[in-house]
């Protein structure tokens, strides 16, 4: 795992991207980078490259908690020399009471912490392991010609099935499956759920803390974006609820943190003719390449200026510097 600058480019033959990342970000190749989890890795790198000048890599990972991702914005910060933008994707996994809870750091997948300091002598230890000498074999194999690379070099990798295989029937099993079938109700509720004052005082997002001090690290130059990704419409609390109440006041703290770290926040998570579309989903949380494409278009002309979309599917919550 090459973990400097220089040198050609290897293939990326492992899919733990916790492993296989780090030496995107050390490489010296890129400027810009996509974060987040899963919600966010089928945004395009060479796409939004393209289109807002700059030289990006997908950095998301499955299921990255919020402590990895900070990790991984901390390589970043600390490894490019001038960052010109980050994309942050922030699910609602940063809303969770517990989420900087010490069990909930990390998940079943192994998470390299040595490979996100610095990089000295003591680490080529660590290089010495069955998976290493896995992904070296893969990498033989690679250069045979009998494997093909994991990951593309700047991270992205479509990771949902076959377009050509969708089956709406069988997303719709993934979407309501939980609910036996049956699509939950989403209409708003009217009059919304009484909150008591003290139970609103009583409401917490800690990991709001580590967004706001990674989003600083960067330097006044690097442009900011945050994006509240769109989860089908079933995974998210309905309208009017106690818990979509208590998710809208952890929407405020977001743009308020964002307005003090000079970031604009463009929200995907509600109600829209994205998120209420069931062919637009594989799952409650993965959305089609179709979808991809226009975040990625409608988040570039953002960034240059422009108005989202009339349908009213991206809602700019904070203006852009």
């Amino acid at each position: 795992m090459r973990v400097a600058a220089g040198g050609v480019p290897r293939p990326l033959m492992d899919i733990n991207q916790r492993f296989m990342y780090p030496q995107l970000v050390r490489s010296g190749r890129f400027d810009a980078a996509v974060l987040g989890t899963s919600t966010m890795r089928l945004l395009d790198p060479a796409a939004l490259s393209r289109d807002l000048s700059a030289r990006f890599v997908n950095l998301a990972m499955n299921a990255a908690t919020p402590w990895e991702q900070s990790e991984m914005a901390g390589l970043f910060a600390r490894s490019v020399a001038a960052p010109a933008m980050v994309i942050w994707g922030v699910d609602a996994t940063w809303c969770e009471a517990d989420a900087t809870a010490p069990e909930r750091r990390l998940t079943p997948r192994p998470f390299p912490a040595w490979l996100y300091d610095g990089v000295g002598w003591a680490d080529w230890a660590k290089l010495v392991n069955l998976t290493a000498l896995e992904i070296a074999g893969r990498l033989l194999g690679n250069r045979l010609g009998l494997m093909r690379e994991r990951i593309r070099g700047d991270g992205y990798e479509v990771f949902t099935p076959p377009e050509a295989t969708y089956d709406l029937a069988r997303a719709r099993w993934h979407l309501y499956g939980r609910n036996g079938g049956a699509a939950p109700e989403t209409a708003p509720l009217v009059p919304p759920v009484p909150v008591g004052d003290a139970e609103r005082a009583a409401w917490r997002f800690p990991a709001l803390a580590w967004l706001e001090q990674r989003l600083g690290a960067f330097p006044p130059a690097t442009r900011r974006l945050i994006v509240l990704p769109p989860t089908h419409l079933a995974s998210q609390p309905r309208e009017g609820s106690a818990e979509w109440q208590r998710r809208e006041a952890c929407k405020a703290a977001i743009v308020a943190l964002a307005r003090r770290q000079g970031a604009l926040v463009v929200d995907y998570a509600h109600a829209s003719p994205i998120t209420g579309v069931d062919a637009n989903y594989w799952d409650p949380l993965h959305f089609r390449l179709a979808v991809a494409g226009r975040i990625e278009s409608e988040l570039a002309a953002i960034m240059r200026g422009a108005a989202p979309s009339g349908d009213g599917a991206a809602r700019i919550l904070t203006p852009a510097r």
